[in-house]
């Protein structure tokens, strides 16, 4: 049989952090009017600006604070120092948003201008230095994360974070790789952006079905197993899609690699449909059949 409801926890996703919830919609609110602009007048501005590029950059900004704002108040972190991190982030995303946009529609590049002036440049330096922070800032988070000790309140939610941040280190890699080559495409056919934004996407992609195995009632043992074999299964194909891109080659050619990576998605994916068909089930008021108790956990 199935358990009664869960205890509600006491720390909720998003708490007390509205100021980093408005910063992530800001991205989506610029990248909506941006997608306008590139309806009625196309995404190139002469003699570098792709709009493009900050259409995709703001969104990825806005959802990756928004992914922020729904964890940082699991962290246990002291106001004081909470705060401090929150205003880092909204800084650095507010200064994101207003060089990647702005220089873009002036037809810049602004990270690696060659067409604009000395201040385009300091301007490029700066969003390099801001994008070093993002990475400390990161960083730090995810060293806070894995040294949380035991008992967790969201224990299901603290081991997919724990995943989803070693995810994001891969990505934080990727950019310091970009900037160290003041581009991103290695080889012939390599693109560093690739790995920068899959991993990136680890704060949705491994959080969410943690969200939802904590949500519904079956054995703890069939939980962990969900949430380690997706979790593992996304790391890995984070290795093979950094593998392939190292050896200056796309990820998206039927070889070895990038098959293999497209395996590990699969299996990753399969892991969140499990979590989701659970549930749909519970909350559709179904029982899970009581043939199955390795699954069921007992009342």
């Amino acid at each position: 049989m199935i358990m009664g409801q869960n205890v509600k926890p006491t720390t909720k996703l998003f708490e007390g952090e509205r100021g980093l919830v408005i910063t992530g919609l800001i991205g989506f609110i610029l990248a909506a009017g941006i997608a306008v602009y590139i309806f009625f007048r196309g995404p190139i501005i002469s003699p570098e600006g792709n709009i493009k590029d900050a259409f995709s950059f703001n969104a990825a900004i806005g959802m990756f604070i928004l992914s922020i704002a729904a964890i940082l108040p699991l962290t246990r972190l002291k106001a004081g120092t909470r705060k401090v991190v929150r205003w880092f982030f909204i800084s650095v995303s507010l200064y994101s948003y207003a060089i990647e946009t702005v220089q873009n529609f002036r037809g810049l590049n602004p990270r690696f201008s060659q067409a604009g002036t000395m201040m385009d440049t300091i301007a490029g330096m700066l969003f390099g230095v801001v994008s070093l922070v993002l990475v400390i800032l990161t960083i730090r988070l995810a060293v806070h994360f894995l040294r949380i000790k035991a008992p967790f309140e969201r224990p299901m939610l603290i081991v997919g974070i724990r995943y989803a941040f070693l995810s994001v280190l891969a990505a934080n890699f990727a950019g310091i790789w970009m900037i160290l080559l003041q581009d991103r495409f290695t080889g012939d056919a390599g693109n560093l952006i690739v790995l920068h934004g899959v991993g990136f996407h680890a704060l949705q992609t491994l959080i969410f079905p943690a969200w939802l195995l904590e949500k519904i009632h079956v054995s703890e043992r069939f939980k962990k197993l969900l949430i380690h074999s997706g979790s593992i299964s996304w790391m890995l194909m984070i290795g093979m899609i950094g593998i392939q891109t190292a050896l200056g080659r796309t990820v998206f050619e039927l070889t070895t690699v990038p098959i293999l990576a497209g395996l590990l998605l699969l299996a990753w994916f399969g892991t969140v449909i499990t979590a989701g068909v659970f549930y749909i089930k519970e909350k559709r008021g179904r029982t899970i059949p009581s043939d199955n108790p390795s699954l069921v956990k007992a009342e």
